[in-house]
């Protein structure tokens, strides 16, 4: 049988050695092609045409869940398996949502990880058991608004409501409003513990 060909982006060189190491152990897989932001993932999978490619989501440029529109955009039948740290329900949601056919979190041991390329390959979907906590954490908790998220982030930035009335283009009056709406959906009392929370749940990234 041929071997899975398998696209490996990353920002780290030794993620993507060391991933690199573990599928030249034998001649089921074949690495492609290395890819060190989402940009050249996106280029590189156009180019290749993997059976997978291993998606980090923190990467510069480009970030994965941006690359993974992309890919599945101009490659509709593309096979993306999200390797990340991000274990937020936010994060798994974006992800499955941009068309990811798995996720997993970087401390995956080896087995578990070729099994999850194995069956992404077939078209199946492998999503990890701790994955799949983190989407059940999020049933029933209310959504935020696109300015809402605009608002945490600048909370999470620390900027006063003053300033981020003057970025967003609002009244301070708006952004306290906005602040008390976001406050009641993540069900916490204050700013801090609101940013703490959307830290967790990968509501916003600190850079």
């Amino acid at each position: 049988m041929a071997p899975i060909r398998v696209l490996i982006a990353d920002d780290h060189p030794l993620v993507r050695d060391g991933l690199s190491a573990l599928f030249a152990q034998g001649d089921e897989f074949e690495v492609v092609a290395q890819a060190a932001n989402g940009a050249q993932a996106v280029q590189l999978c156009l180019q290749h045409r993997p059976d997978v490619t291993l998606m980090d989501l923190g990467m510069p440029e480009m970030d994965g869940v941006e690359a993974l529109r992309t890919i599945r955009r101009d490659l509709p039948g593309a096979r993306v398996l999200v390797l990340t740290m991000r274990s937020g329900d936010e994060d798994v949601q974006r992800a499955l949502e941009a068309g990811a056919r798995g996720y997993l979190f970087k401390d995956t041991p080896w087995p578990q990880l070729a099994e999850a390329v194995r069956n992404v390959a077939k078209g199946l979907r492998h999503v990890s058991p701790e994955a799949a906590a983190a989407l059940a954490e999020r049933v029933g908790s209310d959504a935020l608004t696109d300015r809402e998220r605009e608002v945490l982030q600048a909370m999470a930035s620390g900027l006063p409501n003053k300033e981020i009335g003057k970025a967003l283009g609002v009244s301070e009056a708006t952004v306290k409003t906005h602040v008390t709406a976001i406050l009641g959906k993540l069900q916490v009392e204050d700013r801090t513990q609101a940013v703490v929370q959307a830290i967790r749940r990968g509501l916003v990234h600190l850079s």
